[in-house]
């Protein structure tokens, strides 16, 4: 499909595209294993879905092109005491539709997410990737990323 990027709409994201972000969460060896591909999606996710939108902090996000969602990412400003009073934007769950990869999509939708970073003054923007996720985290590092945290996450 030939496509401009000024085609590409960052919003946040609707009920209806709940289903697509959920395949678009379960389409690589990660996600699949613990993400379900359903096209309806679980209960689980739309109780995540109600408590995302009901916080004015947590935008859920889409990148549309011609009415389709080819990607996604939740982002959350989290206000701290730390580095004086800053406030962060914690990017998760970042996800381009396979067959748009490498094509600058990714690059374009992190354009929208510093824009929307300074909108929302945040000084710090951080994310997190998996360890076995080299491609991404040397996408993140082309971007200006760096690693210079050891992340911890205990399941309960």
């Amino acid at each position: 499909m030939k496509y401009e990027l000024d085609s590409l709409i960052f919003r946040c994201a609707e009920h209806r595209d709940l289903p697509v972000i959920v395949k678009l969460l379960s389409d690589d060896e990660l996600g699949k294993n613990r993400e379900s591909s359903s096209a309806i999606p679980e209960a689980c996710y739309e109780k995540a879905f109600q408590k995302i939108r009901a916080d004015s902090n947590n935008p859920l996000m889409v990148v549309e092109l011609y009415d389709h969602i080819i990607g996604t990412c939740h982002l959350t400003l989290l206000p701290s005491l730390t580095h004086r009073g800053s406030t962060r934007l914690h990017i998760e769950a970042v996800r381009i539709a396979e067959a748009y990869r490498e094509k600058g999509i990714g690059k374009w939708m992190f354009e929208q997410i510093f824009e929307f970073a300074k909108e929302n003054e945040a000084s710090i923007i951080e994310l997190t990737t998996d360890k076995q996720r080299t491609r991404a985290r040397k996408f993140y590092e082309q971007l200006g990323f760096e690693a210079t945290h050891e992340g911890m996450k205990k399941k309960i």
